[in-house]
């Protein structure tokens, strides 16, 4: 019974300390006051962890306090317990109270100093949260808005208006103006934006682009001294785990950093313009969203590691999967563009079949659906597939190697010839009927356009 009647008792001055309705706060500058008052009581009476006298003591002072503080909580504590109980926790409260009264009036002082501690004390953050801020705030400046603008005919007043028709991102290579991003985030524009990070906006040239690779190269006229290109790094010496950096304007919102670890390395993703395989790709986890296109991969160190290209999405939006060209691939390509304005590569000049067809013929290889005669593969004599007069279909050569490398798909074909440089020869190695041959090729520039399939 005893029990019970402790246990509600102890209920009852719980719900008088968790009232929902607090007692008014007292005037900051009086804590410090209270606390002092609160430690001499202290020193003069100590309290007893017992019943006794003290406990009558300490419930005559919570008496005498209830009757001037405007803190009801005493007097009700001590109409709901009994001496004993009440002198005990009145005994520890009384102790707590004291410590956080003087660490409040240690810290605080008085209002006017209180709002001066606060100001004056810097933000703590960890060493490798201030490398993160220090990379961003270096780095920003190099990276660059791009706005798409396409002209547009106006149906009803048929008048011509130039239009934002996308946006991606950049940044600086060099101080005489030159802007490296993706080749689909130039697509189709009849005008180009560049806005730095200072909010200044020019006019951009195209000085080249390569599709097979996704890469484009720009050119404004801006001072010396708002240009400061971005740290070049190196793509062939990263590891799996190791920490990246992107900065971009996903959806719009300019200058975003997010970050991630490497995820993988020497992938594989095909063009968006042309269908080539791009190898050796980069893969991370960093948030990559539309408008992140042709931004720049950091390392922990701030230098340029890929330029971001592509992510792995149903939704559109980042999941985590996201790609970029590895800047050694890129650097060659911009060094071509800028001194040539094209990037020279070989090809065989043949169209050839989608791989899932070969795949339903049960061979393996790459079929050779059109060899021009003008062309290399022409002039070298592969065949390609025909029908005969009576409309059957005869399967032109099926290319199973090229140097000896085992040819199995376009995407091997493709890569091969990545390696290879204009006015090579090569041997193809073909399988033709029931026979295979060995064919030499001289290997010939890569015209200005580009046909999806066509090599």
């Amino acid at each position: 019974m005893a029990a019970a009647s402790s246990s509600s008792a102890a209920a009852a001055a719980a719900a008088c300390f968790l009232s929902p309705s607090p007692p008014p706060r007292p005037r900051s500058h009086s804590i410090k006051h209270l606390a002092c008052a609160a430690a001499r009581s202290s020193s003069s009476s100590p309290p007893s962890p017992g019943p006794g006298p003290s406990s009558s003591r300490a419930l005559a002072l919570a008496s005498s306090s209830a009757s001037r503080s405007v803190w009801p909580w005493p007097r009700r504590l001590r109409e709901l317990l009994l001496p004993d109980e009440a002198g005990q926790i009145l005994s520890s409260a009384t102790g707590s109270l004291i410590v956080a009264l003087a660490s409040a009036a240690l810290i605080l002082g008085d209002a006017g100093s209180a709002s001066a501690f606060v100001v004056a004390t810097p933000r703590k953050l960890q060493a490798d949260e201030l490398a993160t801020v220090r990379l961003f705030q270096e780095n920003t400046p190099s990276v660059v808005y791009i706005t798409n603008l396409a002209v547009r005919q106006d149906a009803f007043t048929l008048d011509v208006l130039e239009v934002p028709q996308g946006s991606g991102s950049g940044f600086v290579w060099d101080k005489s103006g030159h802007i490296v991003t993706n080749f689909h985030v130039i697509r189709g524009a009849s005008d180009l934006r560049v806005t730095l990070a200072d909010q200044s906006v020019y006019e951009a040239q195209v000085v080249g682009f390569d599709q097979d690779k996704d890469v484009a190269v720009l050119r404004i006229k801006a001072p010396t001294d708002k240009l400061r290109p971005i740290p070049v790094g190196v793509s062939a010496d990263l590891l799996v785990g190791q920490k990246v950096f992107a900065i971009g304007n996903p959806f719009g919102l300019d200058h975003t950093l997010t970050t991630g670890v490497i995820s993988g390395l020497r992938r594989e993703i095909s063009s968006a313009a042309t269908g080539r395989p791009i190898q050796d790709v980069i893969q991370t986890d960093a948030a990559i969203n539309p408008g992140n296109s042709g931004g720049p991969l950091l390392d922990s160190s701030g230098n340029l590691i890929g330029v971001n290209t592509a992510i792995y999405s149903p939704s559109g939006a980042s999941s985590g999967v996201g790609f970029s060209i590895p800047v050694d691939t890129v650097g060659g390509i911009v060094d071509q563009l800028i001194k040539f304005g094209k990037v020279t590569r070989p090809i065989l000049g043949i169209k050839f079949a989608p791989d899932q067809s070969v795949e339903q013929l049960g061979l393996s290889g790459v079929l050779v659906l059109d060899a021009p005669p003008n062309g290399p593969a022409g002039k070298a004599g592969l065949q390609s597939t025909k029908r005969d007069s009576y409309g059957r279909l005869i399967l032109g050569d099926i290319i199973t190697s090229v140097n000896g490398t085992k040819v199995t798909n376009g995407s091997d074909l493709y890569r091969i010839l990545d390696q290879c440089k204009v006015g090579e020869t090569v041997t193809v190695e073909v399988l033709r009927g029931d026979q295979k041959e060995k064919i030499p090729v001289i290997l010939e520039p890569k015209p200005d356009e580009s046909y999806r399939g066509r090599m």
